[in-house]
C-alpha cells in the first residue's frame, strides 16, 4: 500500500511538470472531444456560462436541446437510485404539509414523476410542470401520452411559470441554467413556498464553470460555491430545513483537483 501511494505521487509530481502537463492536456482534449464516455468527463474551469459552452468542441451537439439527449433516462423513470431517498422523504413531508403543485425544473420527460409515485401517495389534485427545453418536452410529452394515465403532468420551457407553485424540485439540474435559481426566484410576484433540491455540485470556496462530456452533448456545468448558493436563497426569504450528501456523485475535472468535488448535495428550503 505504502509503494503503491509513493508511485502514486512520483506520477503526480512527474505530470505536473510543464511540458509534459501540456502534452498530456493535449491527449485529453483529444479524448473529450471524441470520445463517448461511460461516465461524464469534465474539463476546463471558466468565469461565465457563456465562456463553457464556447469551448465546446464541434463534434457534438451543445446541450440538452437535441433528439439524443431526449431520449435518455427511459430506465430512470422505472427505479430509484440511492441518491434518491433524502428528496423522496422531503417531498413525502411537503405533501403531507399541504403542497399539491410542483414545479420540476430539468426533470426530462418527467423521471421523478414517475419513479417517485411508486413509494409515495401524491394528492388527488396533484399539479406536476417540468421545465426543459423544446426537444426534451416534446418527448416528454409523446412518453406522457401512453404513461401518464392521470394527466397530472405537463411541460414548459419558460422558467416564470414557476409563479405559484408550492414546491420547486430541482436534482441533478441547477447545474445545466445560466440562470442561478436565486435570480429566478427574484422575478416572480407568487415564489414557492419550498425548495427541494438535489444533486447539486456545491464547491467549499469558488463559484465557477466547467464543460461537461456527458455523451450525447456537451454541457457548460455550473458549480457554486457554498456561500453563494446558500447567501442567495438566504436573501430570497428562504430557511434551510435539511442538508445531505450524495455519495454517489462526483466532479473530476482533469487537471483541476482544486475545483473538483468528490461529492455532491441536496437541501430543502421553506420560507
Amino acid at each position: 500500500m505504502e509503494m503503491r501511494r509513493a508511485v502514486s505521487r512520483i506520477g503526480q509530481r512527474v505530470a505536473a511538470l510543464p511540458g509534459i502537463r501540456q502534452g498530456l492536456e493535449a491527449l485529453f482534449e483529444r479524448r473529450f472531444a471524441r470520445e463517448v464516455p461511460e461516465t461524464n468527463l469534465y474539463r476546463g474551469v471558466f468565469k461565465t456560462f457563456a465562456e463553457a459552452a464556447a469551448s465546446a468542441p464541434d463534434t457534438r451537439p451543445s446541450g440538452y436541446d437535441n433528439p439524443a439527449a431526449a431520449e435518455l433516462y427511459r430506465d430512470r423513470t422505472r427505479r430509484v437510485y440511492p441518491s434518491d431517498y433524502a428528496a423522496m422523504f422531503w417531498l413525502g413531508r411537503l405533501f403531507e404539509e399541504g403542497a399539491t403543485s410542483v414545479f420540476d425544473i430539468g426533470g426530462h420527460i418527467g423521471i421523478a414523476y414517475y419513479a417517485y409515485q411508486r413509494y409515495l401517495k401524491f394528492p388527488q389534485n396533484l399539479r406536476w410542470r417540468v421545465l426543459d427545453v423544446p426537444a426534451v418536452n416534446d418527448s416528454g410529452r409523446a412518453w406522457a401520452v401512453e404513461h401518464d394515465p392521470a394527466r397530472r403532468l405537463d411541460f414548459t420551457d419558460k422558467p416564470a411559470d414557476v409563479d405559484g407553485y408550492d414546491i420547486v424540485f430541482a436534482s441533478g439540474s441547477l447545474q445545466y441554467l445560466d440562470y442561478t435559481l436565486a435570480d429566478l426566484l427574484g422575478q416572480v410576484s407568487r415564489p414557492p413556498k419550498h425548495l427541494l433540491i438535489n444533486l447539486t455540485p456545491i464547491h467549499p470556496a469558488e463559484s465557477f464553470f466547467t464543460l461537461q462530456n456527458m455523451g450525447a452533448a456537451f454541457c457548460a456545468y455550473r458549480v457554486t460555491s457554498d456561500r453563494d448558493f446558500l447567501g442567495g436563497l438566504k436573501a430570497r426569504g428562504y430557511t434551510l430545513r435539511d442538508r445531505w450528501e450524495n455519495l454517489d456523485r462526483r466532479c473530476k475535472i482533469a487537471y483541476r483537483p482544486e475545483h473538483s468535488l468528490d461529492r455532491y448535495f441536496g437541501f430543502c428550503f421553506s420560507r
